[in-house]
């Protein structure tokens, strides 16, 4: 996969072959954190383990030291900025794609632990759980090696060669826009509403609709909410829905 123009380089790429700990540059004390943090919620199911042997718990833990830890860079790297001005630049670190293209550099996806069908049907390189496993491995390290192997292995392998100006420029937050353009019109906040959810726990796909002012003015796809809002939320601003004048308008009229 082709790296994003705004990461200039990732240490990883160089380090082909080998396992995920020399991948990564270091070593669990706790062999069985980085053991969880592999394995996905399908192969509990396949092997009859409780839903907490999955690497559930640990997404959620890594998704918040993530949080803290570019957060902190932000905010020592740019003195001046506002509040609102950090909370972007963190959105476009922490989105889902780039984190995806991280989960590649260092090959995270054929380390997982995933059902026979999973792994048959290409889980392997499914977004929505190469982005999961990697806040998972991220939450292993703080939890085996403390905050300081967290925020090492955040800066060498996501803010080191980070290209901030040309990811502002190659992000769209189709939310933040939507939002924006609602507010300045006078209008009440953008509503997303999930319409429908398809398969299994392990493999869900989600339908959503944003609303403003109760009129309905698109609808996105995703493999999880977050991606299906920014779907329906991109669509809704091209769809030419939403009045210059204030308030909304029905096609055709």
């Amino acid at each position: 996969m082709k790296l994003f123009g705004w990461l200039q380089r990732s240490p990883a790429d160089s380090r082909q072959g080998g396992t995920l700990e020399e991948r990564i540059g270091y070593t669990f004390t706790r062999p069985d954190l980085l053991e969880l943090a592999l394995t996905h919620r399908s192969h509990t199911g396949q092997t009859d383990s409780p839903r907490s042997a999955s690497n559930e718990r640990l997404e959620f833990l890594g998704d918040a030291v993530l949080d803290l830890c570019v957060s902190r860079h932000l905010y020592e790297r740019f003195p001046d900025k506002k509040e609102g001005e950090l909370t972007k630049l963190k959105s476009i670190i922490v989105s889902g794609p780039f984190l995806v293209q991280l989960a590649n550099n260092i090959g995270l996806g054929e380390h997982l632990h995933l059902s026979e069908s999973e792994a048959r049907t290409g889980g392997r390189q499914r977004p929505s759980i190469l982005e999961d496993a990697f806040e998972a491995l991220l939450g292993a390290l703080y939890l085996d090696g403390g905050l300081v192997v967290a925020e090492a292995f955040v800066q060498r392998n996501i803010l080191d060669g980070l290209d901030l100006g040309q990811a502002s420029r190659d992000n769209r937050n189709y939310k933040s826009q939507l939002l924006e353009l609602s507010q300045s019109r006078g209008q009440d906040n953008p509503v997303y509403e999930v319409v429908e959810e398809v398969g299994p726990d392990h493999n869900k796909f989600f339908v959503v609709e944003v609303l403003v002012d109760g009129q309905a003015l698109g609808r996105g796809t995703g493999a999880s909410k977050k991606k299906a809002e920014q779907e329906a939320a991109r669509v809704a601003l091209e769809s030419g829905l939403l009045r210059h004048d204030g308030g909304s308008r029905v096609q055709g009229a």
